[in-house]
Formats: structure tokens, sequence, C-alpha cells
């Protein structure tokens, strides 16, 4: 449920009040993918193991440090919107799409899981996109666009690993 953020001063950034709960539900789903993915990026990154633990080690570490900015940076958007953002484990695992991963998975079947995980993030923030592009909220599309291009490349980066 969509909580609207309301207080004696009415928001008004030209933006309708329905679209702008329409375009937080979206990025609500997006910032639980985005966490969900997170958790599950530091949790392999702690417990990788093998021949290629080092290089995983490191790629893990910046995958997860980059989305521990981009939860904070869509959950202020989801603010900036006049709405109170989802920020607890039980709202997350109601919204998110991700798969948890336990960290007993081969390196090779985490490089699998993690691709498919950037590729349901990607695939969260291009279902999120009309709202915002139909209520000509440009900072929301271009957050999303943003995350599209930055999972893109994750996904394709641990793709290119499988080969």
């Amino acid at each position: 449920m969509i909580e609207s953020w309301e207080n004696d001063m009415e928001l008004n950034t030209g933006i309708n009040k329905k679209d702008r709960e329409t375009i937080a539900s979206g990025l609500s789903r997006l910032l639980a993918d985005s966490y969900t993915l997170y958790l599950k990026t530091h949790n392999y990154h702690w417990n990788v193991t093998g021949p290629q633990f080092n290089t995983l080690h490191l790629m893990f570490e910046g995958q997860y440090t980059e989305l521990a900015t981009a939860v904070d940076e869509i959950a202020e958007r989801i603010r900036a919107l006049g709405v109170k953002a989802p920020g607890s484990y039980s709202e997350f695992s109601k919204m998110t799409s991700i798969e948890e991963g336990n960290g007993d998975e081969t390196a090779e079947e985490m490089i699998r899981q993690l691709a498919i995980g950037q590729e349901t993030v990607v695939r969260t923030a291009r279902e999120a996109f009309p709202a915002a592009d139909d209520a000509n909220d440009e900072p929301t599309a271009d957050l999303l666009t943003q995350r599209m291009q930055i999972h893109e490349k994750n996904a394709w980066m641990l793709r290119s690993m499988l080969a």
C-alpha cells in the first residue's frame, strides 16, 4: 500500500497526487528488487569460493556498493514525490521479484543468479517507466534510465563470465 506524505503544505510540483502515487508504487518495487539484489550480492561476496574467488569477490563488492547508493537514490525519489518509502525486510519481501540466495551456491551458480537478478531489476525499472513518462516526470524517467543502463551492463558482464 502506498502511503502519501501529507502535512499542512500541499506538494505542487506539476504532477498530480494520483500520478505521484502510481510512480512511487513502481519505484517502491524497484527499491525492493534493488535492495534484495544488494543483499544477495553482498551474501555472495562473503561466501564465494573457488579459483575465481578474488575476481568475483571484487566484482561482487563493486556491484553491491553501487546498489547501496542506488537504493538511497530510489528511496529519496519516492520521498520527493510525497510518498513514504518502504524500508523493511517484510515490505521488500512482499514486493520483490528477486529470489534470495543462501551463499551455498557454486561460484558459477552465483554468477548466473546475479545475472538473472540484474535483468530482473532492468525489467522492473522498464515497467515503471511509462507512468513517469506519461506524467512528464523527467527526474524519475532519468533515474529509471540510469538504473536500466547500469543493470544491463552488469548483467552483460556477469553473463560474459559464463561463456
